[in-house]
């Protein structure tokens, strides 16, 4: 399929703009995946899907590099949350076809306007204090925090949206920490979850590698710029962003519902 130097040209900005969504809080597929399917209208969406994805766990992977060392969580944390959300993740994916998403998605909106209200109404959560200067990290909190990411990859092999907020939530959470330590683990723990996908797409002999591969050094690009607007922003960064999320996805999630996108 030959590619006219305009369409490369909109679709490597859409690839930036969502690794730098995708490095800020997350959701960076709903930029991305759209363009894809109004360039190519034939193409079929397994192929977008997994186009998208390897940007995606590209991006995501480099964010979660850059940030790492900046906040530098502990290696022992992110190891065993990257193995059990890679895991769960893939059980996910399997148990994909059991639930209906009619069901899931009014549930998964109340909760994200719950984490709104949350934010908005708890406005010392995440952010840096002589509480959360030095995260409390017992037993207690890490079983907690295992069963978090266990369940959250799980969600997110089956459904998706809104994992990188919850991730960040329950970490901040958990661990009493700042959002932006959190959105650092969150961003490993979402490479984990990402690379059970893409297997599964490539195994699948979906990816279009020219395509795929163009548009992941563009998200990268773009993830390293989200990367460091994170790290200048901070936690009151975060925060924004977490309810702009809340109110994009809510409404994406409703009109999907009522059947007026697909």
């Amino acid at each position: 399929m030959t590619i006219g130097l305009s369409t490369w040209a909109l679709l490597v900005a859409a690839a930036g703009v969502a690794g730098w969504v995708d490095a800020v809080i997350g959701g960076g597929g709903l930029v991305l995946i759209p363009v894809i399917l109004a360039v190519f209208p034939q193409l079929a969406p397994a192929t977008a899907l997994a186009s998208n994805k390897l940007a995606a766990v590209s991006g995501t992977a480099s964010a979660a590099v850059t940030l790492v060392r900046k906040v530098r969580p502990p290696t022992g944390e992110l190891v065993r949350f990257g193995l059990v959300a890679a895991v769960c993740s893939g059980v996910g994916a399997l148990c994909v076809s059991l639930l209906d998403k009619d069901v899931m998605r009014p549930v998964i909106i109340v909760l994200m306007l719950a984490v709104g209200l949350f934010v908005v109404f708890k406005p010392s959560f995440g952010s840096a204090s002589a509480d959360t200067a030095a995260p409390s990290r017992d037993g207690w909190r890490t079983w907690a925090s295992l069963g978090a990411v266990a369940l959250i990859a799980f969600y997110d092999g089956v459904f998706g949206p809104g994992t990188g907020m919850f991730l960040i939530m329950a970490l901040t959470a958990i661990f009493s920490q700042t959002f932006l330590q959190s959105a650092a683990m969150a961003k490993v723990v979402n490479t984990a979850t990402n690379l059970g996908a893409l297997a599964v797409f490539i195994a699948g002999g979906h990816m279009w590698w020219t395509l795929g591969l163009v548009l992941a050094v563009a998200n990268i690009i773009g993830a390293q710029l989200g990367a460091r607007t994170v790290l200048g922003g901070g936690a009151k960064l975060i925060r924004y962003a977490l309810l702009a999320l809340v109110v994009v996805m809510s409404v994406y999630l409703t009109l999907q519902q009522m059947g007026v996108i697909s």
